[in-house]
């Protein structure tokens, strides 16, 4: 296994939409081999996702570690790492949360961005084998944001407002730490 450059923002990847993954190249020893990249690169950058479009390539692919929703804020459950091939999903309403997000193609930005709270994958996993889950909370949202880069889409797309974005130190600083400080943001 190797950790492989991701791309950044202004990578012409990055904003094409992804070609299916042809499921008798799941076959192929190197395609499995990128696979294994991709989780150890994911991992190595510190990340929740990574699509192949942030490496670069065109493929219908991303892997995540998908927490389990009932223990979202326990350290003592390692989340289970996830292969999806040729992703689809449905929302299961309308309705959308707001929540922080970043991304490792996007250095040290967060924004605040609307999601489904709930959504419903159809995939195939690293053998071909079909997959078909639900997806809700945080899961939902880390599904929506690499569904999205395979379709040439960023989180900073998503957002309804800009003001939200900043950098991660000032992030932490003003709008996590100080969101419930008196005279936080007064200018």
């Amino acid at each position: 296994m190797a950790i492989r450059p991701i791309v950044r923002l202004g990578h012409p990847a990055l904003r094409s939409p992804a070609d299916p993954v042809p499921l008798e190249k799941l076959a192929d020893p190197e395609f499995q081999t990128l696979i294994d990249d991709m989780l150890e690169t994911m991992d190595d950058a510190g990340g929740v996702g990574l699509a192949a479009p942030q490496l670069g390539l065109p493929w219908q692919l991303f892997v995540y570690a998908a927490v389990d929703p009932d223990h979202e804020d326990d350290d003592e459950h390692e989340p289970e790492l996830k292969v999806l091939v040729n992703p689809g999903i449905d929302p299961e309403s309308r309705e959308v949360v707001y929540d922080w997000e970043g991304c490792l193609s996007i250095s040290d930005m967060r924004g605040l961005v609307p999601r489904y709270p709930a959504v419903l994958v159809h995939a195939f996993d690293r053998h071909g084998e079909r997959l078909d889950f639900r997806a809700e909370r945080y899961e939902a949202r880390i599904v929506q944001h690499e569904f999205d880069h395979l379709n040439g889409i960023v989180f900073l797309d998503r957002m309804r407002d800009l003001r939200s974005l900043a950098f991660g130190d000032e992030w932490e600083q003003f709008m996590i730490r100080g969101e419930d400080s008196e005279g936080a943001g007064d200018g």
